[in-house]
């Protein structure tokens, strides 16, 4: 796409930009040292705190974040000269881009044309739009007279186009074949997106939220005080952004006035040179934070160790020093949010507030018209092989880029007015808030479908016909609602309560930020004296503003919610929450840390128990979902349909689909479920 820019890296500018990423991690590193000791701390300190009941009523998906394969035809404007051909085009399950020259060079494993990561990209479908970005990046100056040549965007007309883009990585220029190719290739792209871009948010391990902590802290120590999108992507993903937002300035003025060509070629032309610059500073970013691992490790031991045993007299020395400092701190804190804080605070609370509950409504409708659909199927389809598709269906609802858009474009319809309220605060990270409601919706569907399934395979039994069975089923719709209602709730609470935080704490820190130096070195000298790498100044004082302003969002929070408590624990829990305990984590395929998901083992039995109902059972003959049925791979679900029978005749082998290939299992178990059927009063008349 667009010619190579004039002067490409050659030695001495690669050297520059090791000697930068060098630099980043000599600056970064002490700050995520500092934030994996406090990390540590407070995880152990959690461990000491009296345990409460588990709040969550709906059981926790076991199923990975991920995206749906989608796969088809494309044309894709690329080469040099640039110019449109035909690519037969992949989006893996872990949001990454491959295309082949043929679909014959797929289906045999050979390798892609070119592959890309999607974190950061951005999906435009107005060609318009997209010529006008381009437009923007190299605004031409009065005196410039180049004369322009052809544009292959222009050449071709661009009925149904797919423009990635990217703000330091190369654009993807892809055209479908029909408006609702290009439909399904722009929500399938998003989703991919989004999994690569919240990896360190979803993760549950202490050293994520302790590397999200450390860039926050080193981009303070820079001036940045406002959130922003750049933490969206892995840990060297991260890091390569905060360095080329550093860079960016530089590059612009030594640059392009250089750069040849005219228009949009120039665009192009500094397109590519920015990927360049993107793509080794990325290699020495992965280079030194794996570099660092083996530190980080044995220093998380050493930590362990030595925090454990003093846990106690460092909390209390930890207390001692926050009180002394929240005496001189809590009249000018008070004082700022007066003046600066609460007026607004009232405004996005009451529009965050409004956001979640429109997406959770949807998720909510979105899940009650699955579980109607089930039960109606259950008691008219004639077909076993179509009820097996809808059981299909509905456990993939979460994972269904289609259904699940109507959750997704709640949160998309307030960025914009939510961006003009928090822009005075200098936060511009709607787009991270953003993919975590949508990140949130999903996971509500995936515990919902979970826990449904779960309840019917333990109410279902062979002796029913569909009559009560659909009965059952609408018993474990109920509940399955309540209890969504009711985790709902406190998620959208927990939501709304971070991203505040998320809001106004960086904007509050900045307000105080010379100020608070000065009554902080007067107890400099004591927290040295404790000599734990766990206890440091800037966090005493950080909690100290986070609990005041803490106070200040709940206290909203009482006045939108209209409830007297707006803990995150649940409210009037009528049934005993789920167990969780026991359940190993799995490590993200797109980062270091685990992404707080635990595998793909969550379908129970009910398909099986549905499909075995007599009246469906003379009718079933298990075989593989037709490719035709736009179900999917069999990756998408697991362990599902695994015993056969045919007018009681038993399988002596059934098909586990596996996301690449077909296994062979034993069924001695199928046949002993097939055999309660064959023997079952219902059965007599088969």
């Amino acid at each position: 796409m667009g010619g190579r820019p004039s002067s490409p890296l050659d030695k001495r500018q690669q050297q520059h930009l090791r000697g930068q990423v060098d630099a980043l991690l000599r600056n970064f590193l002490p700050c995520y040292r500092g934030q994996l000791a406090a990390s540590v701390l407070q995880q152990i300190s959690r461990e000491l705190e009296p345990r409460e009941p588990a709040g969550c009523q709906l059981m926790r998906s076991k199923k990975l974040p991920r995206v749906r394969e989608h796969r088809g035809h494309l044309t894709q404007l690329g080469g040099h000269p640039p110019r449109w051909q035909p690519i037969f085009c992949v989006l893996r399950g872990d949001g990454r881009l491959e295309w082949f020259s043929l679909r014959e060079e797929y289906e045999n494993g050979g390798h892609p044309l070119g592959s890309m990561t999607l974190t950061g990209y951005t999906v435009l479908t107005s060609q318009r739009e997209y010529l006008h970005l381009l437009d923007t990046l190299c605004p031409v100056s009065s005196g410039d007279h180049t004369q322009e040549e052809p544009d292959p965007l222009l050449e071709m007309p661009v009925t149904f186009p797919l423009f990635l883009q990217h703000p330091f990585r190369r654009h993807l220029c892809f055209s479908a074949a029909s408006r609702e190719a290009q439909r399904a290739w722009r929500l399938a792209l998003q989703g991919g997106i989004r999994l690569r871009g919240t990896v360190l948010q979803r993760s549950k391990a202490p050293a994520a939220r302790a590397f999200l902590d450390a860039v926050r802290l080193y981009r303070q120590h820079q001036g940045h005080f406002g959130g922003d999108d750049v933490t969206l992507g892995s840990d060297a993903e991260v890091l390569t952004g905060v360095l080329m937002r550093e860079l960016l300035p530089a590059l612009r003025a030594q640059t392009l006035p250089g750069l040849r060509g005219a228009g949009r070629h120039r665009a192009w032309a500094w397109i590519e040179l920015l990927d360049a610059v993107h793509a080794a500073v990325l290699a020495g970013a992965s280079a030194g934070l794996r570099a660092f691992q083996p530190e980080k490790d044995e220093l998380l031991t050493v930590l362990e160790k030595t925090i454990r045993p003093d846990v106690d007299q460092i909390l209390r020395q930890r207390e001692r020093l926050a009180g002394r400092l929240r005496v001189q701190v809590q009249g000018p804190l008070e004082s700022c949010l007066c003046r600066k804080v609460d007026t607004q605070l009232s405004l996005v609370t009451q529009k965050l507030l409004s956001t979640m509950e429109a997406v959770l409504s949807a998720v909510q409708t979105l899940l009650a018209q699955g579980m109607d659909r089930l039960s109606r199927h259950l008691r008219g389809s004639s077909s076993g092989t179509w009820l097996r598709k809808e059981v299909y269906s509905f456990g993939e609802m979460p994972w269904d880029p289609e259904l699940m858009q109507t959750c997704y474009r709640e949160a998309e319809r307030s960025q914009g007015r939510l961006g003009q309220l928090v822009v005075p605060f200098g936060f511009s990270g709607t787009r991270s808030l953003m993919f975590g409601a949508q990140d949130l919706a999903q996971q509500l569907m995936a515990d919902s479908v979970a826990t449904f399934l779960q309840l019917a395979d333990e109410c279902l039994t062979t002796a029913l016909d569909c009559t009560q069975a659909a009965q059952q089923l609408e018993k474990v719709r109920g509940r399955v609602l309540k209890k969504f209602q009711s985790d709902s709730s406190s998620a959208q609470r927990e939501f709304i309560r971070g991203w505040l935080l998320c809001i106004f704490l960086p904007f509050v820190l900045s307000q105080r930020e010379w100020s608070c130096k000065v009554d902080l070195l007067e107890l400099e000298g004591d927290v040295l004296a404790v000599g734990s790498p766990a206890l440091t100044l800037e966090g005493i004082y950080e909690d100290i503003v986070q609990g005041v302003l803490l106070q200040r969002i709940n206290g909203e929070l009482k006045k939108a919610l209209r409830v007297s408590d707006v803990s995150c624990t649940l409210d009037g829990c009528s049934e005993a929450p789920w167990d969780q305990t026991g359940v190993a984590p799995n490590l993200n395929s797109v980062s270091s840390f685990p992404a707080g998901s635990e595998g793909f083992a969550d379908f129970p039995l009910l398909a099986r128990k549905v499909i075995c109902l007599p009246w469906v059972w003379q009718l079933l003959c298990i075989t593989s979902l037709p490719a035709a049925s736009g179900v999917g791979s069999g990756r998408d679900f697991p362990r599902v349909f695994l015993g056969s029978a045919f007018r009681g005749e038993c399988a002596h082998s059934v098909e586990l689909v596996s996301f690449h290939s077909t296994l062979e299992f034993s069924a001695s178990p199928i046949e002993r479920f097939s055999s309660l059927f064959l023997t079952s009063p219902s059965n007599s008349n088969l």
